[in-house]
């Protein structure tokens, strides 16, 4: 026997199937949508390079990275310092009594400089000498009671202890004469302070005493000697370059040229030393060069530019510095690939001097951009223009690019704006 079927249980069957049914529907359409945003990403994804290689053409300068040696060159601001410079101060408390030179003369060591009152000391000598005289005298007197005693010792006339007496009695005035001769060099030791010499070659300073000044032992500065030829200059380095100093000092010291401000010329030296610590508060180690300076261009106590050739980087690829981009992503420059296409190309730079770069992850010969690099992306069409000056700095033609150079260069003045700011790799 069935069981009937009401009217409303018909219809909650009926909507549930209709429900079951939508639900089916909306799982089929889910797949098409998500296959839809996957798409979507993978356009984005593409539209960088894309969209570089549809926009107008970039109206550039090029170059060629070169293949050659390149000094590394090290330059500094270093001060001029004499090999020596010397006070020179009395040794005795006396007076000036003569003055043999004039300041900004030029004096030879042991050149006679100032003569002072030496009257006491002169005497002090003639009575060591007449003391001395005295003694000796005593001595010869001694030797010659000596001998007598010995012959009157062989006619056993004396005995063995006037003889041993007469020994002692010479031995004692031989002492006394050997201690008048040291005092008489004390004398003239004491003598010598009055006449003051030159103790090195050298320029004079300017003399503060005169004829008549009094002055005291090791107080009173008479004047100041400076060497001049040979001088030298003191600089510092960066402790980075330690290594590279060191190694120049080994080979005999490189070359150092000092360049004076003002178009004061240049001279020539070569290192000399270099300081044994490294400071700790600046980083950076004490240097000094030396330099001939006959000609007198070096001066105490001026600046100086100095720049010195450590060593030489052999075959190194050199490109010039306005080529070097500075991305986030690292140093990058742009190339020119196949069709004329912007090649984006990661370098690190080895060593960088005025306009120039040494840079490993280039080839010698590859075409780099210089000017308009801020309007390139990867994947530009390149068209390569005329430098300023005249010439094409790489020699290359433009190729298929031809004929939009007009493009190029609206599309480069419509880029205006990104002008100065370094491309995203």
């Amino acid at each position: 026997m069935k069981t009937p079927v009401s009217r409303h249980a018909l219809l909650a069957m009926l909507t549930l199937s209709t429900l079951a049914l939508l639900g089916c529907g909306g799982g089929q359409t889910g797949a098409p949508a998500s296959d839809a945003a996957s798409a979507a990403g993978a356009a984005s994804a593409a539209s960088g390079p894309a969209a570089a290689a549809s926009a107008p053409p970039v109206s550039v300068t090029l170059v060629r990275a070169q293949k050659r040696d390149m000094p590394v060159l090290l330059e500094a601001t270093g001060a001029v310092a004499p090999l020596s410079s010397v006070e020179l101060r009395p040794q005795m408390t006396s007076v000036v009594t003569q003055v043999h030179i004039s300041e900004g003369q030029f004096v030879r060591a042991g050149e006679l400089l100032f003569t002072l009152d030496s009257r006491a000391d002169d005497a002090n000598v003639a009575k060591v000498k007449a003391q001395m005289v005295r003694d000796e005298a005593s001595l010869a007197d001694a030797r010659r009671q000596l001998a007598r005693s010995r012959e009157l010792l062989a006619q056993n006339f004396i005995s063995q202890g006037a003889v041993d007496g007469s020994q002692a009695q010479v031995d004692a005035q031989t002492a006394l004469v050997a201690a008048d001769k040291a005092a008489l060099d004390a004398a003239r030791v004491s003598l010598s302070y009055a006449r003051i010499t030159a103790p090195s070659a050298g320029r004079v300073g300017s003399i503060p005493v005169f004829v008549g000044s009094a002055v005291q032992a090791i107080q009173t500065t008479l004047v100041t000697i400076t060497q001049l030829d040979p001088i030298a200059v003191s600089f510092s380095l960066p402790q980075r370059h330690l290594a590279d100093v060191l190694a120049a000092l080994k080979d005999g010291g490189s070359e150092v040229v000092a360049t004076l401000p003002d178009k004061g010329g240049e001279v020539k030296g070569r290192l000399q030393f270099v300081d044994n610590v490294v400071d700790a508060a600046s980083g950076t180690v004490k240097v000094k060069a030396r330099f001939d300076n006959k000609a007198g261009l070096l001066w105490p106590g001026a600046f100086a530019n100095v720049s010195m050739t450590v060593r030489t980087l052999k075959d190194a690829v050199v490109v010039p510095q306005a080529a070097i981009v500075i991305s986030p992503r690292g140093t990058i420059v742009f190339t020119v690939g196949e069709g004329n296409k912007a090649v984006q190309r990661r370098v690190e730079v080895l060593y960088a001097q005025d306009d120039n770069a040494a840079v490993s992850g280039l080839k010698p010969g590859e075409r780099v951009v210089l000017d308009g690099r801020q309007n390139v992306r990867p994947g530009s069409t390149l068209v390569e223009r005329a430098r300023e000056g005249g010439g094409r700095a790489s020699g290359a033609a433009s190729g298929a690019a031809g004929g939009a150079t007009g493009r190029a260069a609206s599309g480069a003045s419509g880029a205006g704006a990104g002008q100065g700011k370094a491309p995203a790799p």
